[in-house]
């Protein structure tokens, strides 16, 4: 077993005092691709933003073999603000912050390359539209474009394909499967349950509490999906962060 790139150690994240993941341990590989599932409201965004930084532990940690800058972060659509007035070209170059630093210049180099990245999601033409016009299928291809061009070792995906068209939706795991070939660490939170059998191989099934991680097809049986939604269902949300673990 190689040395995994996400390390989660007995970690707890809360809102308020109120246990959203609780006691979940376990590790992600090098390389893999992974889904997180589990019904509405079983922590799986709280989960991305611990391992971001975001949202820190009440207990436990997340321990990481590489650094920050090698991560790219796609947080949900609902969490961007539209309304601001940049481009699609600008956009997607906020990717090369890596290479050009909070302050540098772009060089014609990370241009092209920005170019090239609206050409491999299918925007090609669309460099000086605003933001604000894109359909959400099409602010969504400019947010890949944006992580193709951060050319990050780890990617986090928060529920990349909701509320989109269905070619959007192919085009976009297009693009997962080949970073998965690329050997990238590729996490994505999915709420559709067919996504996750036919395109990712590996499944952390949550419901506040770990019900499963491994292979898909083993983490995803009957049984368990019945057990994570009879979990969310009777769980406690007046319940202290910390109560022992199960």
């Amino acid at each position: 077993m190689s040395v995994p790139v996400i390390r989660l150690d007995n970690l707890t994240v809360s809102y308020d005092r109120h246990p959203a993941v609780h006691h979940l341990s376990g590790t992600f590989q090098p390389g893999s691709l992974t889904a997180i599932a589990g019904p509405n409201g079983a922590g799986k965004s709280t989960l991305l933003k611990a391992i971001m930084g975001e949202l820190r532990p009440a207990e436990g940690r997340v321990e990481h073999l590489l650094q920050r800058t090698d991560f790219g972060y796609l947080p949900q659509a609902a969490e961007i603000n539209r309304r601001f007035p940049i481009s699609v070209l600008d956009t997607v170059l906020l990717g090369s912050w890596r290479s050009a630093g909070a302050f540098g210049r772009i060089a014609k180099q990370e241009a092209a390359c920005a170019r090239d990245a609206l050409a491999t999601v299918g925007l090609e033409g669309f460099e000086k539209r605003h933001i604000g016009s894109l359909s959400a299928g099409q602010f969504q291809r400019v947010l890949f474009a944006r992580l193709l061009l951060q050319n990050a070792r780890i990617i986090l995906l928060d529920e990349p394909f909701t509320a989109i068209d269905a070619r959007t939706t192919r085009d976009l795991l297009d693009i997962v499967v080949r970073w998965h070939g690329d050997g990238r660490t590729v996490i994505a939170v999915l709420h559709d349950f067919e996504q996750v059998r036919a395109h990712f191989p590996e499944t952390l099934l949550l419901a506040r509490r770990l019900i499963g991680w491994g292979p898909t097809q083993e983490v995803m049986s009957s049984a368990n999906l019945l057990r994570a939604r009879a979990m969310a269902e009777r769980w406690d949300e007046d319940a202290e962060a910390c109560e022992p673990a199960a």
